[in-house]
């Protein structure tokens, strides 16, 4: 056999507790039906670079044909930029991609959730569910805190919204 070498498999550092947690997760929904998962609202954000991954890429090729076109990979100095989005799925399709400039904080993460997130919930129905992962921003007391608002709060949030848009006069047109 010939020698070669190969970049090591990368795998996420899970700690014990995320590992039950996960697992524990895994077990809670396993019975859930159809219906349910239909109702599920997927939201993250990631960033998407200008040139290639962040991770390693792998390409065939054969012995002398490393840099053939085929076999590399284009890089700029300094990575060439990329951009951070976030958005969401759902079995009756995808949100609209939100841009994110710089990095995303709970304070932040909070304004997309209230901004985008709430009116793509309100069309899965009323028993629709917001899911999302355990990054740090989506866990602070005050993104948890929004998330455990009265539903009605957003829904009259909603309403004023449309109701400015209108442009009434008088409190009989409102």
């Amino acid at each position: 056999h010939m020698l070669h070498t190969e970049t090591s498999r990368r795998k996420s550092l899970l700690k014990l507790a995320y590992k039950k947690a996960r697992k524990q997760f895994a077990e809670d929904n396993l019975s859930k039906s159809i219906n349910y998962w239909n109702c599920v609202l997927w939201y993250d954000e990631t960033k998407i670079n200008l040139f290639g991954s962040d991770g390693v890429q792998h390409v065939w090729c054969c012995p002398g044909e490393e840099y053939q076109e085929n076999c590399v990979s284009p890089t700029v100095k300094h990575g060439g930029g990329s951009i951070m989005v976030w958005g969401g799925i759902s079995a009756v399709g995808s949100g609209e991609l939100q841009f994110i400039e710089g990095n995303m904080d709970s304070i932040m993460y909070c304004t997309f959730v209230k901004q985008n997130m709430m009116p793509s919930l309100q069309k899965l129905g009323r028993t629709a569910v917001f899911q999302h992962d355990n990054d740090p921003k989506h866990t602070t007391k005050m993104t948890t805190a929004l998330l455990r608002k009265n539903p009605t709060e957003h829904l009259w949030g909603n309403l004023k919204r449309k109701v400015e848009k209108h442009h009434v006069s008088n409190v009989m047109s409102l």
